[in-house]
């Protein structure tokens, strides 16, 4: 299983920006799916994150600006962020609890990560 995070960069603040995360390989089901963020020099944190039947999380820094969603038929969460602010500044990473199937028909349940992807906002 692979996490293919997309959709950072470099905006001013109050701008908005869409980051996607693509699921990919032997899915059998995807559960909660997330989105993380880390700051230079701090621990990861929750951004949002939502069960495969709608229920959603959001931390509080993301409420009212943020909007996480997820499309279970292309296995992809994404997360609409407005209102941008320099500390929303981070490498943000989406996550998703998997249930896979291996070459023999078994069935692995695995949390797993995608690789990041910066968002930078400028004041």
């Amino acid at each position: 299983v692979q996490l293919q995070a997309s959709g950072g960069g470099l905006v001013q603040a109050g701008g908005s920006l869409r980051l996607s995360c693509l699921a990919s390989g032997r899915i059998s089901r995807i559960d909660d799916m997330g989105w993380f963020r880390q700051a230079a020099g701090k621990q990861r944190e929750l951004v949002a994150k939502i069960t495969n039947s709608g229920v959603i999380t959001y931390a509080d820094s993301a409420k009212g600006r943020f909007a996480i969603s997820r499309d279970n038929a292309k296995s992809t969460v994404y997360l609409q962020m407005n209102s941008l602010k320099p500390e929303d500044s981070a490498v943000y990473f989406c996550n998703a609890d998997v249930i896979s199937t291996t070459p023999t028909s078994e069935y692995v349940a695995g949390r797993y990560w995608g690789q990041g992807t910066q968002v930078t906002v400028s004041s």
